[in-house]
């Protein structure tokens, strides 16, 4: 605001500092990508690891040949060390196995779907007649489950039929 004289009237300031917006790093969506980011902080914690170790058998080496009395500089601790990186490990295990399982699912789809599915909404767009909408694709999915489940409880009637139970 600009200073106010006798009668005249507030101004407001025309250069008002603008808001800005910390921008976040881009997060990758994909199971591949966030496994190639977690790769520099495994190799981090495995140095880390290994380290601490390595500093913590030399210095009960040093104490049991008697040359050090007592701990002089605390080392970090070896559990916790291992502890985060068995987490990265864990985490990066999680991203492969749906990594795995996303890429099944791919082929399948492919297998006994054979038109291709939009993968994002799409209702102002025009729809190409050779591809799924993915409501489409649900309504499609859910009458192949009723089916089969239909199929399952027909052979199960049919098995106790001729077999029947005593």
């Amino acid at each position: 605001m600009n200073v106010v004289g006798m009668g005249m009237i507030p101004q407001p300031n025309p250069q008002q500092p603008q808001q800005q917006q910390q921008q976040q790093p881009h997060q990758p969506l994909d199971n591949i990508s966030k496994i190639k980011t977690l790769i520099g902080p495994l190799r981090e914690s495995l140095s880390n690891t290994i380290k601490t170790a390595a500093q913590t058998l030399n210095q009960n080496s040093q104490v049991d040949a008697g040359s050090l009395k007592g701990v002089d500089v605390p080392i970090p601790r070896f559990d916790k060390n291992l502890e985060e990186f068995y987490s990265i490990c864990d985490q990066i295990e999680l991203h492969l196995k749906t990594s795995i399982k996303c890429i099944g699912q791919a082929e399948s789809s492919n297998r006994y779907l054979h038109v291709p599915v939009i993968p994002h909404r799409s209702e102002n767009i025009g729809i190409n007649e050779n591809m799924l909408s993915y409501p489409q694709f649900l309504a499609t999915a859910s009458a192949q489950v009723a089916y089969a489940k239909e199929i399952h409880d027909t052979l199960i009637a049919a098995a106790q039929n001729i077999s029947p139970s005593d």
